[in-house]
């Protein structure tokens, strides 16, 4: 149930359409249903904009399904972060709307129309291998309601490229940089754009890397202004977070 559903059921209940014991059953699982090992948020769309979001490392395959079970109950769009192969596999065996992204590991089970901002958020990489948790970034971004342009392998090393695709780059509302190694690019963007960027460290990189805590550390230290950096590897925060800022 999101904001224009339960201002519909109100509205129904005022003008008679609808009783109030079925309108009490609609709402009586707000705020939370308890499934035992999880409190299925119903009511994060009314607070949040966008349903609870399911991060499936850690769980079982069962208790994803029966979480996705809950949420297709109440009708909403659904994303499953973090995903493997055989969640999908088991999704699909209760739904026939799920889609795999397999290079973003993520699940999206469209019920509900998007409706896309004209608006759009860069999705930039340095390197090609850091295009998994670009897709993760630009998958969310789009299942959010935002229009995403992907700009991928224009790292420092080669900052031609990056200079070519300014243009486009300029175009964005919102920027999202996913750099691994030493983490350079987000200062190189942010010194050349006035829109807000979110950098996002990834874990690609040599031992002196160490696991992505080196691009963290530049990206926290950058000198440019307007950047904001998100954990190592979470595409999915800087996606939502740039979907909340385009929406302003």
């Amino acid at each position: 149930m999101n904001s224009n559903d339960l201002k519909k059921l109100l509205e129904d209940v005022k003008n008679g359409f609808v009783d109030v014991e079925h309108a009490y059953k609609e709402i009586k699982a707000l705020p939370y249903e308890d499934l035992g090992f999880a409190k299925v948020d119903h009511h994060r769309a009314i607070r949040n904009g966008y349903p609870e979001v399911i991060y499936c490392e850690g769980k079982t395959v069962k208790q994803i399904v029966e979480i996705v079970e809950r949420l297709m109950e109440k009708n909403n769009n659904i994303l499953a972060t973090r995903a493997s192969r055989e969640v999908f596999d088991a999704i699909s065996e209760i739904t026939c709307e799920a889609e795999y992204h397999e290079d973003a590991r993520i699940v999206v089970i469209k019920r509900r129309k998007i409706l896309v901002s004209e608006k759009e958020i860069a999705v930039i990489t340095a390197g090609t291998s850091d295009i998994p948790v670009a897709e993760e970034a630009a998958i969310t971004a789009e299942v959010l309601g935002n229009k995403v342009n992907r700009i991928y392998d224009v790292g420092v090393a080669g900052i031609h490229r990056l200079l070519s695709k300014m243009d486009a780059i300029s175009r964005a509302n919102v920027i999202i940089v996913v750099a691994g190694m030493e983490g350079a690019l987000a200062s190189v963007v942010g010194g050349l754009v006035d829109k807000p960027v979110i950098a996002v460290p990834t874990s690609v990189g040599y031992g002196a890397n160490f696991g992505g805590l080196s691009a963290l550390l530049t990206m926290l230290n950058s000198c440019a202004s307007g950047i904001g950096v998100v954990n190592i590897d979470n595409g999915f925060g800087a996606g939502y977070l740039a979907s909340n800022i385009n929406k302003l």
